[in-house]
């Protein structure tokens, strides 16, 4: 029996924060070392951070990284790390996992398969590294390495490496591989973690050995969250899990293997086929910590819950905010809350994410008019009293006629329903703004813009009225599912806190701008149409990427109850907004990733700002 403790550690990092990761990495080693662990896995590009961007390209960058690995090197004695840097080398930049064992730095092992779709852009900044090819860099092996550490071979899949189909554990399990370490900075979406889980216990199977995956955590740098997942596996079976979304610096997990055991349900597989001859193993003298009885952890009750899409959501958008927030140096945050479902989720998220973090203020403002209802002024005080925001409330009457007076004196007539509709509502959103923005440069606190993914893909939204803001924490998600998290929030909420009732009955009302007046009893779904229609249209155009004829095909089945010509000039209106509105998603404050159906042009669905539309060829 040959026994090892396996340990990750989940870091928050952020880019270019040089003396904070590298505390942050040290503070991890420290921990890992009182644990008696072993051999400790640290996310990718952890002393740099991930989300660099064009400044990897910079030369003080990648010396910087340099310096602080050497740094780091002077902690590792009594234990092995694998920690990720960007390294120069051949002309050439490479996202690199360095492996440091008893004080020394004893190779690199470059990433062969870069991410880049969706989020990542890897392919900008870093070469892949040739399959097999071994070199040195400073006198340091560097390559498709297999570390053999007294006796007990570590190789290392790198993020992207393990979720593609040639995968470099088929290579290092052919070469005897008893630890695979895969370093990662993989972006949150929903439900991802079980693809995780899948992967690191197929790999531990299917290779034969023990596996540690280690992703970053938090907002590491502005759009992206990091879930902060750590994953031990072996005999195939996953058998430590770590805390996601933990608003802390950095987490731990660990778990003790038996190599033997590994060693042996490979030898007894008939398809294994080993390699006997490889100039690509390189030993190295370590002594393993003895080690007492210990009991590895498990998820976090929440991740068994039958709502984990709340729960994700939650915790994800939270701790996005709470990162947000103390990375840029705000006091806290300021919401303009209209009563309505939008704003009252925004201003929920901002409540969580002070109450979690321990630390951050939440100012709530309702700015009224003439076309206000008394149940939104209502519901708007219910929810700040729920939250326990600091409250204001202001009426932007006199700003509105201002601005309109302004205008009429320009053409010479004035203003009307009948003739201005679009302007005038849109006046009323945009004297919102400039009021909040004050408020909250006032107070050092971040505005928080309350659009939802459903207004953003339709344009159904005011430039610099309800989109003002420096981040927009809900443009990620769909008014459906806002509608269903509210009702849960006020039902439910998520595990470890308390149901708010007034957010129930703020995602009870029925959805309107409330910028025409009374008397027409404006609605969103009436002027758009209805969000369950107009949700499945988006996610058929923007997941699928399905043609208006092809998304009409679809939704008939799904909606059988509506006239199929109602559903062509639903879609047809759909594409035609969507073209028109390129230019407000260009504009949006920074969202959060949450699944595979955003619609930010900076990260995930790019389209021409002009564009013919989707007429027939």
């Amino acid at each position: 029996m040959k026994l090892i403790r396996l340990g990750a550690a989940a870091l928050n990092q952020t880019p270019l924060d040089w003396a904070g990761n590298l505390r942050r990495c040290r503070e991890a080693v420290a921990e890992a070392k009182s644990a008696d662990v072993g051999l400790l896995l640290l996310p990718e590009l952890a002393l740099s951070g991930y989300g660099c961007e064009d400044a990897f390209l910079m030369p003080a960058v990648q010396e910087a990284a340099w310096k602080s690995l050497k740094a780091l090197v002077k902690t590792t004695r009594g234990i092995a790390v694998a920690v990720g840097l960007p390294v120069f080398h051949g002309g050439a930049i490479f996202n690199v996992a360095a492996l440091l064992a008893d004080g020394k730095l004893v190779g690199l092992v470059p990433k062969r398969n870069l991410a880049g779709d969706g989020l990542h852009y890897e392919p900008r900044w870093f070469k892949p590294w040739p399959a097999g090819a071994l070199e040195n860099h400073e006198a340091v092996p560097m390559g498709d390495i297999l570390f053999d550490l007294s006796g007990v071979g570590v190789g290392f899949e790198v993020c992207e490496d393990a979720w593609v189909p040639e995968r470099p554990g088929i290579s290092l399990a052919r070469r005897g591989v008893d630890v695979i370490l895969n370093p990662s900075a993989s972006h949150f979406a929903f439900g991802k973690q079980e693809t995780r889980r899948r992967f690191v216990a197929e790999g531990s199977r299917a290779f034969g050995t023990a596996y540690a995956y280690a992703n970053l955590l938090g907002n590491e740098a502005g759009r992206v969250v990091y879930d902060g997942a750590l994953l031990v596996a072996t005999e195939g079976r996953v058998v430590a899990e770590g805390p996601r979304f933990a608003f802390a610096e950095r987490t731990l997990t660990w778990a003790d293997v038996d190599v033997d055991v590994n060693r042996m349900l490979r030898a007894r597989s008939a398809s294994f086929r080993p390699e006997l001859e490889s100039d690509s193993t390189f030993r190295v003298d370590y002594a393993w910590p003895e080690l007492k009885p210990a009991t590895a952890t498990g998820p976090a009750a929440w991740e068994e819950s039958g709502r984990l899409k709340e729960e994700e959501f939650t915790r994800a958008v939270t701790l996005g905010l709470h990162d947000y927030r103390r990375k840029s140096g705000s006091s806290g945050f300021v919401v303009s809350l209209s009563g309505g479902a939008d704003s009252s989720a925004t201003a929920a998220l901002a409540h969580l994410a002070v109450k979690w973090g321990g630390a951050g203020t939440l100012t709530t403002v309702f700015q009224g008019t003439q076309n206000s209802s008394a149940q939104a002024r209502a519901s708007a005080r219910a929810v700040a009293q729920a939250l326990g925001s600091e409250h204001v409330e202001w009426e932007v009457d006199a700003l509105v006629s201002a601005y309109e007076a302004l205008a009429a004196t320009a053409l010479g007539r004035p203003l009307t329903w009948e003739q201005d509709d679009i302007a005038r509502q849109n006046i009323q959103a945009r004297v919102r703004a400039p009021g909040v923005w004050a408020l909250a440069n006032a107070k050092n606190a971040l505005l928080l813009a309350t659009s939802d993914r459903s207004e953003a893909a339709v344009g159904y939204a005011t430039m610099d009225g309800d989109t003002a803001g420096g981040v927009s924490p809900i443009a990620g998600i769909d008014k459906a599912f806002l509608s269903r998290w509210l009702a849960w929030m006020g039902a439910e909420g998520p595990s470890g806190s308390r149901a708010i009732p007034a957010l129930g009955a703020a995602g009870r009302l029925t959805p309107s701008p409330e910028l025409r007046p009374r008397r027409d009893r404006q609605t969103s779904e009436g002027d758009l149409m209805p969000y369950a229609v107009l949700d499945a249209i988006e996610r058929s155009f923007v997941r699928d990427k399905r043609s208006p004829p092809e998304t009409l095909r679809t939704l008939t089945p799904l909606f059988p109850d509506l006239p199929k010509e109602r559903l062509r000039a639903w879609v047809e209106k759909f594409y035609r907004l969507w073209c028109r509105s390129q230019w407000k998603r260009e504009r949006y404050a920074p969202s959060f990733h949450l699944d595979d159906e955003s619609l930010d042009p900076r990260g995930w669905c790019r389209f021409p700002i002009l564009s013919g539309g989707f007429g027939q060829p």
